[in-house]
């Protein structure tokens, strides 16, 4: 099933689940997390050129904000754990509440785009490569979604982008909406549409409503801790997944970590709960290291995968994505 055709299925406005595609159990997407980070270093367009031709159907870029307005990618808004920053800016760290969390470190909002466009890309998986440390530069939102067009044609397969919004109303706060600028660039090169391939992620429910009131772009409710509760909302993760009929109506599905799916037991059960609600569910983050895989793996990164993809998941987040392709097409 192509991705557009994928695409056209998910966007159905009903509460009803997904059609499973025929001859498959479902047709998983996968997801470029951060590019192909087990490989290259974290959110270059050269990571993200590399989860293309290794067969990744989305990339994922995480979206931060500078001081003068510019989104970047980012996993963090602090910078000192992917790039050089704290060698080339060392006068400028500093300590800042993001969140309800004290960090100390340098942070996106405190340098222009010009300064960011002298940093460079480090791998901050202490056990990954890191021969190409140094070599590559930050991308804009902008210069992202212009390398997806020209994949696109690379490829011969539409690629799909999932920008995440990262600490949304920290940045409101400071006066740097991030939703402004992001609806602006997808609207520049034609993907502010209900049928674009396009989902727009997030970690606060509130910020997506928000989104809703401007475009009819896709949106993604990131699942953090069950216990835990979404920045400002009143109510936990586990609360607004126990009734995904209602969810259903502020967001197309949820993005949930492998615990939520896969517990030491074997699967909770959840996902046929969340199908049932009408919504699609995207699972992270799934990577190759003994330290990252869950017990549904039983030490093996690829028959994690497997049953995921088995069990009926939507779509895998993938450090690397060669090896989540390689297990769907089996």
């Amino acid at each position: 099933m192509s991705i557009l055709l994928w695409l056209a299925a998910c966007m159905r406005s009903g509460p009803e689940p997904t059609p499973v595609p025929e001859g498959s159990v479902r047709s998983a997407i996968v997801i470029g997390h951060r590019g192909s980070p087990g490989h290259l270093p974290d959110h270059t367009l050269e990571g993200y050129a590399l989860a293309v031709r290794q067969g990744a159907d989305f990339i994922e870029p995480d979206l931060v904000s500078t001081s003068d307005g510019h989104l970047i990618a980012r996993h963090e808004n602090e910078l000192s754990h992917t790039t050089d920053v704290a060698t080339r800016f060392p006068d400028r760290k500093a300590t800042k509440t993001v969140d309800g969390e004290a960090i100390t470190g340098w942070f996106a909002e405190d340098f222009t785009l010009a300064e960011i466009g002298t940093l460079r890309a480090v791998q901050p998986f202490a056990s990954r490569p890191h021969d190409h440390d140094g070599e590559y530069a930050i991308p804009t939102f902008d210069a992202i979604l212009a390398l997806r067009a020209e994949l696109s044609a690379e490829v011969g397969r539409e690629i799909g982008v999932y920008p995440e919004t990262k600490h949304p109303s920290y940045f409101d706060a400071a006066g740097l909406s991030l939703e402004a600028p992001m609806l602006a660039a997808l609207r520049a090169h034609g993907l502010d549409r209900a049928d674009a391939p396009v989902f727009v992620q997030s970690f606060e429910l509130a910020n997506l409503d928000a989104l809703a009131a401007q475009s009819e772009v896709p949106r993604i409710l990131l699942v953090g801790d069950l216990d835990a509760t979404p920045f400002g909302d009143s109510r936990t993760y586990g609360e607004l997944l126990a009734d995904p009929a209602a969810l259903r109506g502020h967001v197309r599905g949820v993005g949930v970590h492998k615990s939520h799916l896969w517990s030491e037991s074997g699967p909770t059960g959840l996902l046929e709960k969340l199908h049932a609600g009408g919504l699609l569910v995207h699972v992270y983050t799934f990577r190759n290291e003994a330290d990252q895989l869950g017990p549904a793996a039983a030490g093996d990164p690829r028959r994690e995968l497997q049953r995921f993809l088995d069990l009926g998941v939507d779509g895998v987040f993938a450090d690397y994505p060669d090896v989540a392709v390689g297990v769907r097409g089996r």
